[in-house]
């Protein structure tokens, strides 16, 4: 068999989802001097649903929006299209951190998922919306013990998880390295990430929100009468403002030793022929990922192209993101090879798009909420790879912290405290790289967790995509 190697030969440098003639045109910058009742700063998921959910509930509020580049262009239209239920990064994390108003939370997260699905129905937004679920994979002996200890969990919290053993799963999905499965049958949309959002900007313009991208907000202070924020050609007056920019540097010093960006990084095939779809059958056409540390996330697309991203996930020293780091050839490579140990049958098939960015992650892994400048400014961050779903949930939080409304979601563990912050460098990097070893060697060694990652989970602490 060729080098597999060899299939990323004519792959486009791009995101899939953003390479397409469908692509809104941008909205004018900012210039100039204007006011507004709320500023959402960022124009990616987290932005847009705290811009369209403010107009929902009062559509006399006047909502200005500003993103840097374009809508959706960052992490919100190159991930892989999971839209899941959960708020907690998972019910394992979510049990082991807020055991106490778990329930409450997967209520709160399906009810969330739910808003979505009627949203996009309510809307017309066009992304390739399928409830269709996921799967959980066993890849090693030990996962499969250790996914149905996990099912047992989701049954305590009123969730039914179908377990799947080796010819079940591989009757959903046919791949040689798998030995069981986990089928989450209701928790969890697939769709098109970026038309996602390009169809949340619509609906924000719909309903009057106004738009202006290609406006970076450069600094905020506060006024008497509210808020100032400056971009390079204009200044804003905002009574309120949401700050949604998740891995990009915050406007508020303070927030941003609660995160650090990290490089993700995925493939897209060519689309598959009838004979090479019927070999690997996924008539259900779940996402799926498998359950290592270092794990890969796999999807069907609309033209039944598959998408294979995941494993190796990259802390670059300061943490600064820049464009340069969105592409990883060594990473492309190693996600060449475990592709076609995935599917031996599809050898031959050639990568059409190749693409990384980053997302932001913090030590609990899933967002964190506070408020500045005497209750004027609302931030929601750390949505660590499951920020699809998520973020709208975060918006509505936003809104009620903003609004002093109390509320269940402001009266949440989750949303009252914050997450221990990360280290200074070079402590921070160093640690990081203490834990991407110690990762590496329990997936090699049957899972089992050495003293450095038992430490860090006794203090509730970690890293992760």
């Amino acid at each position: 068999m060729a080098d597999p190697v060899h299939a990323l030969r004519d792959a486009q440098p791009v995101p899939f989802w953003l390479d397409s003639p469908d692509r809104p045109e941008a909205e004018p910058a900012l210039v100039g001097q204007t006011r507004c009742d709320l500023l959402v700063v960022g124009g990616g998921y987290s932005g847009l649903w705290t811009a369209l959910i403010a107009k929902e509930r009062d559509p006399s509020l006047d909502v200005l929006l500003v993103e840097a580049r374009e809508t959706g262009w960052a992490a919100s239209g190159r991930n892989g299209g999971f839209c899941e239920a959960s708020l907690t990064h998972g019910l394992a994390n979510g049990h082991q951190r807020w055991p106490g108003e778990l329930a409450a939370l997967e209520r709160l997260g399906q009810a969330n998922l739910d808003a979505m699905q009627e949203t996009v129905r309510r809307h017309g937004i066009d992304c390739d919306w399928r409830r269709s679920g996921s799967l959980s994979i066993a890849t090693e002996p030990h996962q499969v013990d250790e996914l149905g200890e996990f099912a047992k969990l989701a049954a305590r919290y009123g969730s039914h998880l179908d377990v799947l053993d080796q010819d079940a799963v591989r009757a959903e999905v046919d791949s040689p390295t798998f030995l069981g499965g986990l089928w989450d049958r209701d928790g969890v949309a697939m769709l098109d990430p970026a038309r996602l959002a390009w169809g949340l900007k619509r609906a924000c313009l719909d309903l009057g929100v106004r738009i202006h991208e290609h406006t970076p907000a450069t600094a905020l202070a506060e006024t008497p009468g509210g808020l100032a924020v400056r971009t390079p050609y204009g200044r804003i007056a905002a009574r309120r403002t949401a700050l949604a920019t998740n891995a990009f540097p915050s406007l508020l010093r303070r927030h941003r030793p609660y995160t650090v960006p990290v490089y993700d990084y995925a493939l897209m095939t060519e689309p598959l022929t009838d004979a090479q779809l019927a070999s690997v059958g996924w008539q259900n056409r779940q996402g799926w990922a498998d359950s290592a540390n270092h794990f890969h996330y796999v999807r069907l697309s609309a033209d039944n192209r598959i998408l294979f991203g995941g494993y190796d996930v990259v802390h670059q020293y300061r943490g600064r993101v820049a464009a340069e780091r969105d592409q990883r050839p060594e990473t492309f490579a190693t996600l060449a090879r475990h592709f076609f140990r995935t599917f031996p049958q599809l050898a031959g098939l050639r990568f059409t798009h190749a693409w990384g960015g980053a997302i932001d992650t913090c030590t609990r892994f899933s967002a964190f909420f506070d408020l500045s400048h005497r209750g004027k400014v609302a931030y929601a961050a750390g949505y660590t790879g499951l920020g699809v779903g998520a973020t709208r949930f975060g918006a509505e939080v936003m809104l009620d912290l903003l609004a002093g409304e109390r509320t269940e979601r402001t009266g949440l563990e989750l949303v009252r405290r914050k997450p221990l912050p990360f280290p200074p460098e070079p402590v921070r990097s160093v640690g990081i790289g203490i834990t991407q070893w110690a990762l590496t060697r329990a997936d090699a060694n049957a899972g089992h967790r050495n003293l450095w990652l038992r430490t860090l989970d006794r203090f509730g602490l970690g890293f992760d995509s």
